[in-house]
């Protein structure tokens, strides 16, 4: 578990304490002094800085005691930053080499004086420039900034200029501005670290920086949940919080909490330990609250839609895309909770949509629906499994993720019947996705045997087979799944499709078919020939009746299925009927005996497989629009 950071204490009480704290702290280059020089050099430093330093005491009458010197002149603040550093190398001097010094309590008063001063400069830059830091302005400007920019006191406004130009030509105003804060912050936080006064600089940054990282979690949406109260939420209402959720952790990370780091390094560059100290105080309980909801959305119970799955790899794709910059900002020991917490939500993930993807099969095979579709079209089981199937398609990235993890436990023999072996033998995390799609699909067409047995004419059973295949194949060949199960997958279904075709013709028009004489056979006399027009006309009738009510949704399927059974009565029909109609002209009420010419044939024909079916007491009309005597249709 991840430990707090250390407290980092400043003694200033007095001269003897505070040259323990100029010990613990590395001098950064001012103007520079001789190291050798005389016990009045250093005393007149302390009394060159006297002047400066007491023109800008807070206890001072002055109009100054109310004005920022920052706002108020950046020339004047580069002087009283730099007299104060040279008053801490005086002081550092004079108590190493000379501690009876009387210019030495005098030095510790200025200091003082001086540490109160950079300690509201240090507030109120903080406090009213909330604007130029907000976290996307810092995080647009502060990758350019220089490591250096205070390593010289403090630039002129010339310099900044030249140092902001040189950041690039695309830099905005609010950048500009934003650099020019945060180099103040930086100078100030370093100039009172090194003095051994970190300690005010601290509290004033850690209290102004967690109240804007807390208001912006909030805005965004963010708050903390009750567990109870939470599992109690109906899951339409966490869906859209899901929804939320993913923007706001984008934003929360890359730019607010991303945003956040970039400006706690940059500030207190000076120390590693005040840095990871700052930055646990102000992100640490933030991170937390942010990265609680998905661990709580992966714990709810399962009582929901298998819809849900979709939200869960929401949820685990956009964590994972934040991974890196999760690492990056979180990579201090002291808020290693937070990445701990963004582990356990990914894995919490992964077992719900693994869970979840299990609980998906085991409703296709217990589907336990007797309705059947009128005419043998598409049940509503094809439609939602398919659109089920075809959605997980488009998340293949996290579905191998968990796929790794969960590799399928597959009926090799089975899943060769109906997809190729290349695809089962190669291990690659993508074709786990394609097998584990494709054992979905082979459980629905299972399941869809079934329901084909539970029709009472078998001719309907394949038309059925034929409807719903059609429309898995569709289904495959028009989304992702199409790259997924690949084009053996495809050829492999089309040809199952066509053998169901195929059983079709000859279940519902075998009768149709044999009911006319070979052409082998003999001359028929004329009683022959009036048997086989009475069986044909016959056959035609009961098949065209049954068919009449049956639908093909595909229209490309529907037409070359027609052409197919045309192809096959009406050619051998019209030879009959142009061979026997003559044999029969002396027959009375031959109108009755031959009721199609063989073009009216082929109009029934065009008329199958829209679902319209004829009713059974209007036979009658089915011959009498075509009712022939002596070869002319009579109206």
């Amino acid at each position: 578990m991840a430990k707090k950071p250390k407290s980092v204490h400043f003694s200033t009480s007095s001269p003897k304490s505070l040259l323990s704290s100029f010990s613990s702290f590395t001098s950064l280059p001012a103007s520079p002094l001789n190291q050798t020089s005389s016990q009045s050099v250093m005393e007149e430093t302390v009394e060159a800085a006297e002047s400066i330093i007491k023109k800008w005491d807070l206890n001072s009458p002055s109009y100054t005691r109310i004005i920022s010197l920052f706002s108020h002149s950046r020339k004047e603040a580069k002087e009283f930053i730099r007299c104060i550093r040279d008053l801490r190398r005086a002081m550092h001097f004079l108590i190493s080499q000379h501690s009876q010094s009387a210019k030495l309590v005098l030095a510790q008063h200025l200091m003082q004086i001086g540490m109160a001063r950079l300690e509201k400069e240090f507030f109120q830059i903080l406090s009213s420039n909330r604007d130029q830091l907000d976290p996307e302005s810092v995080s647009g400007q502060s990758s350019n900034s220089s490591n250096s920019e205070s390593e010289d006191v403090m630039q002129s406004d010339d310099d900044e200029e030249d140092e902001l130009k040189k950041a690039g030509e695309t830099i905005t105003k609010v950048e500009k501005a934003a650099a020019l804060v945060m180099s103040d912050l930086k100078v100030i936080a370093e100039t009172m670290i090194s003095c051994g006064y970190g300690k005010e600089c601290i509290k004033s940054y850690k209290l102004i920086r967690k109240s804007i990282v807390d208001e912006g979690l909030h805005l965004l949406g963010i708050e903390k949940y009750k567990i109870s109260r939470f599992n109690r939420m109906d899951w339409g209402v966490l869906e859209h919080m899901i929804k939320n959720w993913i923007k706001a952790a984008k934003i929360g990370v890359i730019t607010l909490l991303r945003g956040e780091k970039l400006l706690c390094d940059h500030v207190f560059s000076a120390s590693s330990t005040i840095r990871e100290s700052c930055f646990y105080e102000i992100v640490n309980e933030a991170g937390i609250n942010l990265f609680r909801f998905p661990e709580l959305v992966a714990n709810k119970e399962k009582k929901s839609s298998p819809e849900r799955i979709f939200r869960l790899m929401d949820l685990y794709a956009a964590i994972s895309d934040l991974r890196p910059d999760i690492e990056l900002i979180f990579h201090f020991d002291s808020v290693a909770a937070v990445k701990i917490l963004v582990l356990s939500s990914l894995k919490k993930l992964k077992n719900s949509i693994h869970t979840s993807l299990r609980e998906y099969e085991s409703t296709i095979q217990k589907d336990s629906s007797k309705a059947l579709t009128a005419g043998g079209g598409i049940h509503k089981l094809t439609r939602s499994t398919m659109s089920f199937i075809s959605s997980l398609s488009e998340y293949s990235r996290v579905l191998s993720e968990i796929l790794a993890e969960h590799p399928l436990k597959k009926n090799t023999r089975m899943l060769e019947s109906y997809f190729t072996a290349p695809i089962l033998e190669d291990e690659h995390n993508n074709h786990a996705v394609s097998v584990h799609l494709a054992w979905l699909i082979l459980v629905f067409l299972c399941k869809l045997d079934i329901k084909a047995e539970s029709y009472k004419d078998v001719s309907l059973s394949y038309l059925f087979l034929v409807n719903n295949i059609q429309f898995v194949v569709d289904t495959v060949r028009s989304t992702h799944l199409s790259n997924l199960l690949g084009d053996d997958w495809l050829t492999k279904h089309e040809a199952k499709l066509r053998s169901y075709a195929a059983k079709y013709k000859i279940a519902a028009w075998a009768n149709v078919y044999i009911s006319l004489p070979e052409k082998t056979s003999s001359t028929l006399s004329p009683e022959e020939a009036k048997a086989h027009f009475k069986r044909f006309h016959a056959a035609f009738e009961e098949a065209y009746m049954k068919q009449s009510s049956c639908v093909i949704t595909d229209a490309k399927l529907r037409n070359e299925l027609k052409v197919s059974i045309a192809k096959k009565i009406v050619p051998e029909y019209r030879e009959f009927y142009g061979k026997y109609l003559p044999t029969l002209s002396k027959e009375r009420n031959i109108e009755i005996l031959v009721r199609f010419k063989p073009d009216n044939l082929e109009n029934y024909i065009s008329d199958l497989f829209h679902g319209t079916p004829i009713l059974s007491g209007s036979s009658s009309s089915l011959s009498s629009s075509s009712c022939i005597s002596l070869g002319c249709v009579r109206n």
